[in-house]
Order: structure tokens, then C-alpha cells, then sequence
């Protein structure tokens, strides 16, 4: 919970971006173990909540190589 919070302040104060890889990442791992926690203990809806969590950042991720790929094959 510690990096979704932390991120989500980090773009508000605007010391990252949102689509930078940085936040994209601290959006995948905290959502992911909060899915894997949430499941071990039987918390069914916030486990597929938080599955859609890790798709918005794996989404996010690969939109960001995607990015960096066109970037660099234009320059």
C-alpha cells in the first residue's frame, strides 16, 4: 500500500510524471502484492480489484517502451 500512496503523492507534489517508469512500476508492485495479500486472506474483491490495478500498470509499462522504441528509432 506503501508504494500505491507513495506514488499517487509523488505525482500530486510533482515530482514524477504519471506515465514515467518510475511510477508505472511502484503502481505494478504495490498492486501486485496487495493482490497476492488480499487473496491470502480470503479478500476476493480486493484481489480482483487490485488485478486490475497490475493490468493499468502493465498497460502503462508497455505504452512506455512503446514510447522509448518509436523515440529512438525517429532519432
Amino acid at each position: 500500500m506503501a508504494l500505491l500512496i507513495g506514488a499517487y503523492a509523488l505525482v500530486t507534489t510533482g515530482r514524477i510524471l504519471g506515465p514515467s517508469l518510475t511510477f508505472q512500476l511502484m503502481n505494478l508492485v504495490g498492486g501486485a502484492l496487495l493482490m497476492v495479500n488480499s487473496g491470502w486472506y480470503g479478500a476476493w474483491p480486493s484481489a480482483a480489484l487490485n488485478l486490475v490495478w497490475v493490468v493499468i500498470g502493465t498497460v502503462g509499462l508497455v505504452r512506455a517502451r512503446l514510447r522509448r522504441q518509436h523515440v529512438s528509432a525517429a532519432g
